[in-house]
C-alpha cells in the first residue's frame, strides 16, 4: 500500500510504503503527466522515479538526499549574545533578501530580482512565523509553520556569510523551538540536505535527531524530452 498526492504544479509525494507493487500504480498513474519531480522515502523514491522513467520514457535524476530531524526536547547552547524576536514589517527588505540568499544557497534556485518571494507570506502571520535573532539588529532569521496536530515544522533557517560563526543561527533555532513545545506542541521537525554538514551539526547541537532519509527526484520535462528526440533523429526523419 502506498499514497501519493500532488498540487500543480508541484512534485508528487510519496507516502511511507507497505507494498512495493503499489508503486507501478503510482509510476502508471503519473507516466503521461509533465510532473517536475517525485519525492518520498528514499528507497521508495528511487524505485517509483525508476518506474516513472520506464513507463515515460523520460529520465530522472536525484536532485538532492534530504534527511528528517524531530526534537522532543532543548539543549540549550551556550550563551549567545542578542535576543530571539518576531519579524516586524521593518524587517522586509533585509527578510526579502535572505529568502533569496537561501533560496540559491540551500536549493539551488535563483528568484530573479524582479520576482516576489514569499516575505510577505511570512509577515502575515497567517500559519506561519518568521522569527529574527537580534543583536543590534537582525543577523539570522528562522522560520516556523507546518504545523501538524502534534509538531511544528522549523525553517527556513538563514544567517548571512558575514555573520556566520558567532553562533546566532544555533540560538536562534534553540529559541524557536523552545517557544513551540512551550505552546504545548510535542516535537518540532524539520528537513536538512544530508550533505550539508554545518546544518547537520547544528540542529543535533540542539536536540534534533534522525528519523527518516528522504529523496527528491527531477523528472525530465516533456518538452525537453521532444527536443531531444528530434536532435537525435537521423536527417530527413519524419520528412
Amino acid at each position: 500500500m502506498a499514497t501519493a498526492v500532488r498540487t500543480p504544479p508541484f512534485n508528487i509525494v510519496l507516502s511511507e510504503v507497505d507494498d512495493t507493487d503499489a508503486l507501478d500504480a503510482v509510476a502508471d498513474a503519473y507516466a503521461t503527466v509533465d510532473v517536475p519531480g517525485l519525492s518520498g522515502p528514499a528507497e521508495h523514491a528511487a524505485e517509483c522515479s525508476a518506474l516513472w522513467s520506464e513507463r515515460s520514457g523520460r529520465g530522472h535524476r536525484l536532485a538532492m538526499a534530504e534527511r528528517i530531524h524531530r526534537l522532543t526536547a532543548v539543549i540549550r547552547p551556550p550563551h549567545v549574545r542578542g535576543v530571539l524576536r518576531a519579524a516586524v514589517r521593518t524587517d522586509r527588505d533585509v527578510l526579502d533578501a535572505w529568502l533569496r540568499k537561501f533560496e540559491l544557497e540551500a536549493l539551488g534556485k535563483e528568484i530573479p530580482p524582479d520576482a516576489p518571494t514569499t516575505v510577505d507570506r511570512w509577515l502575515s502571520g497567517r500559519g506561519r512565523t518568521m522569527y529574527v535573532w537580534d543583536d543590534g539588529g537582525p543577523v539570522s532569521m528562522c522560520g516556523v509553520g507546518g504545523s501538524t496536530p502534534h509538531g511544528s515544522r522549523i525553517g527556513p533557517v538563514y544567517t548571512p556569510r558575514e555573520l556566520r560563526g558567532h553562533g546566532y543561527a544555533t540560538a536562534a533555532v534553540a529559541a524557536v523551538s523552545q517557544v513551540q513545545l512551550d505552546s504545548g506542541r510535542r516535537y518540532c521537525f524539520l528537513f536538512t540536505d544530508v550533505a550539508n554538514e554545518t546544518s547537520n551539526r547544528i540542529y543535533a547541537a540542539v536536540g534534533y535527531e534522525p528519523v527518516r532519509d528522504i529523496s527528491r527526484y527531477s523528472f525530465e520535462r516533456a518538452a525537453a524530452a521532444e527536443r531531444a528526440a528530434e536532435s537525435a533523429a537521423p536527417p530527413g526523419a519524419g520528412e
